[in-house]
């Protein structure tokens, strides 16, 4: 069983950044692919990033691509989400996600375990 527990959202400006960080229980985190998610209101949750287990691979929703990186700290079973140039439409509940394996998969069902969610509110 895993926990992940996030933090660092928060109410920003538009073009200001945020670290989102989720932090795993267990032994093992290096064998698990992370993921992030965000899930507006009114919509349905959608893939944001992911990163290998080894953090040798990673993945982009496009409409991050240049503005978020994922990276993680195995040693601290810590996976991170820098945000930057943030607009309104980044507003969102955002969850990390974690499944043992190799891979980072960009959809979110092969995902065993969930956050619980931090709010990202970006004003305009």
């Amino acid at each position: 069983q895993v926990q992940l527990v996030e933090s660092g959202g928060g109410l920003v400006q538009a073009g200001g950044s945020l670290r989102l960080s989720c932090a795993a229980s267990g032994r093992t985190f290096g064998n698990y692919a992370m993921g992030w998610f965000r899930q507006a209101p009114g919509k349905e949750r959608e893939f944001v990033a992911a990163i290998s287990g080894g953090a040798a691979n990673t993945d982009y929703a496009d409409s991050v691509k240049g503005r978020f990186t994922v990276f993680r700290d195995n040693a601290k079973n810590t996976a991170y989400l820098q945000m930057r140039g943030l607009n309104p439409e980044d507003t969102a509940v955002y969850y990390c996600a974690a499944r043992k394996g190799p891979s980072a998969p960009v959809t979110s069902s092969p995902y065993d375990y969930w956050g619980q969610g931090t709010q990202v509110t970006v004003s305009s």
